[in-house]
């Protein structure tokens, strides 16, 4: 049997959609090329389950018979203008973006999180409080969603009701952060 040659390239564009309940969506080339398949697998291999609709995404790609499909995320930006909107919640008022990611980054678990509410809240290794995240800071941060027991780590800051996320980073991300 004959190795085959895979052509694979670095491609920079937008979430046109994803459903974790389905297990793909789709990612718009900033080039103007054909929409590239976004499988969770490959999502889950960058340590996020989930990631929010028109978030800036950067992937390694291969042609194959059935289309572009994406083999590797490399990079996953907040939705366009969602890092510099002003935050819905009192707590976080008119944080700076660079103030926030000055920030250490606590490792935590996710408890629950519910879409449909808005919110959720996960536990901080070595703390025993919990930690509320809202959904605005979820999408600001680049996801969509997250499941119970996600390994996520998350920078925090102490709000009117007890400490909340100002921002939540992919496991896998913040690996690379601190090396």
């Amino acid at each position: 049997m004959e190795d085959a040659q895979i052509d694979l390239r670095q491609v920079t564009g937008r979430v046109k959609w994803f459903d974790p309940g389905k297990g793909f969506g789709f990612i718009l080339d900033t080039e103007g090329g054909p929409d590239i398949l976004l499988h969770a697998n490959v999502l889950r291999n960058f340590g996020q389950g989930s990631v929010a609709d028109n978030a800036g995404i950067t992937v390694t790609v291969q042609v194959t018979p059935r289309g572009t499909q994406a083999v590797e995320v490399l990079a996953i930006a907040p939705p366009e203008g969602e890092a510099m909107r002003p935050a819905p919640i009192e707590d976080l008022g008119d944080s700076d973006p660079a103030e926030i990611a000055a920030l250490p980054l606590e490792p935590a678990r996710v408890k629950w999180f519910d879409k449909v509410k808005g919110f959720g809240f996960a536990n901080v290794f070595g703390r025993p409080e919990d930690v509320f995240i809202h959904i605005e800071v979820l999408r600001r941060s680049g996801f969509a969603d997250l499941g119970p027991g996600e390994a996520v780590c998350l920078r925090v800051i102490e709000g009117k009701r007890g400490r909340m996320a100002a921002q939540v980073v992919s496991w896998e991300t913040a690996l690379r952060e601190v090396r």
